[in-house]
């Protein structure tokens, strides 16, 4: 449109992080003089906006450790009712506990246990049919980036139990690294050196002193004489989790259950991004404008976070109170008078 200004990322990422409710480009348009709604889509058509990008934006932000924590898990971004939107396929999705049509992206966060601080310093979108890689893939990717690029100090590889694969497991071992990460209930496991049988893990028995330190086990179709740490960690009446470790030297229970609190951060940024970004909520059906609104909204989770750890608030209380000012307008002199009680 004539007259228009054209839209830089700076301007988009302000309108995600301002707006409350819609995150669409016709909202835009409909909320500045200055932009329009083909405006803004051909800046989402033209930009490019990567992981390094993220990076180089939050990397002054990450105090680092060397009791670090490298968490990696992946989340759907729904959209379901979304029939032409490249990128979109039918995945598992935890939040929903269900297949769900929608756009993966698998991410890392980084953790400082010590500040109970974290920040995201990497992701991938989960594109198969594109670029031929598994999830694991990427995975794989992050980690190499982390230890070589980055070169973050960390003290172990936090996953959730689909990346509990052996081929992964192994891998990171060779790297010199540990981890920590759930298996399934029905895993078969070994812990009598060969004399009995395989079991599922749900099947074996704790005694006061397994519960407390741990048992050592064999993990059916690892290497001949490989083992690893698992450890019970009862979580309610409802949920148990069974942990496994190539952390040979942790023999306490309680702090493996710390350690796999530290996991939780990631799902913490999913919850935050999806409630404060409007991360999920792009109608646009090129896959090149849906990874530059991705990435944007990451961006906009950066900034917000920054804001909220140096201000001693949550990233949720940053974000409602942009609308203090205004209710503080409208409650001392409202654009609509109440007339009616």
């Amino acid at each position: 449109m004539q007259g228009m200004s054209k839209v830089a990322r700076l301007d988009y990422c302000q309108f995600l992080l301002v707006s409350q409710i819609n995150y669409t480009l016709t909202y835009f348009a409909d909320h500045t003089e200055e932009f329009s709604h083909d405006g803004a889509k051909r800046y989402l058509e033209r930009d490019k906006i990567t992981p390094r990008l993220v990076w180089e934006n939050v990397q002054a932000q990450v105090v680092t450790s060397p009791q670090g924590y490298v968490v990696f898990d992946d989340t759907v971004l729904d959209k379901q009712y979304a029939r032409e939107i490249e990128l979109v396929r039918k995945q598992y999705s935890g939040n929903e506990h269900r297949v769900i049509r929608g756009i993966g992206v698998v991410t890392c966060v980084y953790v400082n246990p010590e500040l109970d601080q974290f920040w995201i310093i990497d992701y991938r979108i989960y594109d198969p049919d594109r670029d031929g890689k598994s999830k694991l893939d990427h995975v794989r990717e992050m980690v190499l980036n982390v230890i070589h690029d980055k070169q973050l100090p960390f003290r172990a590889v936090l996953m959730d139990t689909w990346y509990a694969e052996r081929k992964l497991m192994l891998w990171i071992e060779r790297l010199g690294k540990l981890y920590y990460c759930p298996l399934k209930s029905n895993r078969l496991v070994d812990e009598s050196d060969g004399a009995q049988p395989y079991m599922r893990i749900e099947t074996l028995e704790w005694d006061a002193t397994a519960q407390q330190h741990g048992k050592t086990i064999h993990i059916k179709d690892f290497p001949k004489g490989h083992r690893v740490k698992l450890f019970r960690l009862v979580l309610s009446s409802e949920r148990t989790d069974y942990v496994a470790t190539n952390d040979m030297a942790q023999d306490d229970t309680a702090a493996t259950q710390e350690v796999c609190g530290c996991r939780w951060k990631v799902e913490q940024f999913h919850r935050e991004g999806k409630q404060v970004t409007g991360i999920e909520r792009c109608q646009c059906r090129k896959g090149r404008i849906q990874r530059n609104h991705i990435g944007c909204a990451i961006l906009v989770w950066v900034r917000l976070k920054q804001v909220a750890a140096e201000t001693a608030r949550t990233i949720y209380q940053v974000k409602h109170g942009l609308l203090d000012n205004y209710m503080c307008e409208q409650l001392r002199s409202p654009t609509i008078k109440m007339t009616l009680a």
